[in-house]
């Protein structure tokens, strides 16, 4: 559990020059036979709103080859609501963030008895900064200026063994990747073990022009950083989200995961 022992945040001030928020959405089933991931978002419609309590956004990826993946998501979703409803704006956002994955966990596992999980990226904006918190391996990026920036890690087994090289004073970076289960994941929502949880210290401030993509695998692992850079480049997240859509479908990938994004432009 993470402390909240600090206060870093203002009130609200400046409300005509906050910045202001267009959320896109998609989602699609992919070769699977039910959908697992789910995703929520709240204040997205009302600007009055999520200048007074944030905006939120959230995607979970439901474990598929784990028990019933849709009911350890839309746990975790339903929890990660309760966060945000909870959540003191005066105190630290990405603390108490974190602290909601660690809750939405408890809570899955109690459904699930550790049989099942979910991976999520939970995210907040408020005054003009941005909040998160992930585990798993869903994707977590801000697109800035022609660049496109990965914020959160990825847990699994390929990244932990990665960083115990390095400190075994090892630097053979391809030994981790070559790993038959190197994507196994090391940290899910729901796991009977230690959770391990990232998220942000300091919040990231926002500029215009901004834009914020949250997805799962389905979306991350199978486009690359390069098509989604050149797609995020296009500046509207209606016409991205279409774009990315059709990108997953145009490759056919013979067992495309369901796939999931939310995207957030700020300006």
């Amino acid at each position: 559990m993470l402390s909240d022992n600090q206060r870093t945040l203002s009130p609200l001030t400046g409300f005509d020059d906050s910045l202001q928020y267009q959320v896109a959405n998609l989602q699609g089933l992919g070769r699977r036979q039910r959908q697992e991931d789910s995703f929520t978002l709240a204040n997205a419609l009302s600007r009055e709103q999520y200048l007074k309590s944030g905006l939120m956004i959230c995607v979970c990826d439901g474990m598929g080859g784990m028990k019933d993946g849709k009911v350890a998501s839309e746990t975790a979703i339903a929890s990660l609501r309760r966060t945000f409803s909870a959540l003191d704006l005066s105190g630290n956002i990405g603390r108490q963030l974190g602290n909601g994955l660690y809750a939405a966990s408890d809570e899955v596992l109690s459904i699930l008895g550790g049989g099942g999980g979910s991976t999520a990226v939970f995210c907040v904006f408020y005054q003009d900064k941005l909040y998160f918190s992930s585990a798993g391996d869903s994707f977590l990026y801000l697109y800035r200026g022609g660049r496109l920036i990965r914020l959160n890690v990825e847990h699994n087994l390929c990244n932990q063994r990665y960083l115990e090289n390095i400190r075994d004073g090892e630097l053979d970076i391809n030994g981790p990747r070559e790993d038959a289960e190197a994507q196994a994941l090391t940290s899910f929502l729901g796991m009977d073990g230690e959770l391990t949880v990232d998220y942000s210290a300091h919040p990231i401030p926002l500029r215009r022009g901004d834009i914020v993509l949250a997805c799962s695998d389905g979306v991350g692992g199978v486009l690359g950083e390069g098509a989604l850079l050149t797609m995020l480049e296009g500046g509207n997240v209606q016409e991205i989200a279409k774009d990315i859509d059709e990108a997953i479908q145009t490759i056919q990938k013979p067992n495309q995961d369901n796939y999931t994004a939310l995207l957030v432009s700020c300006y």
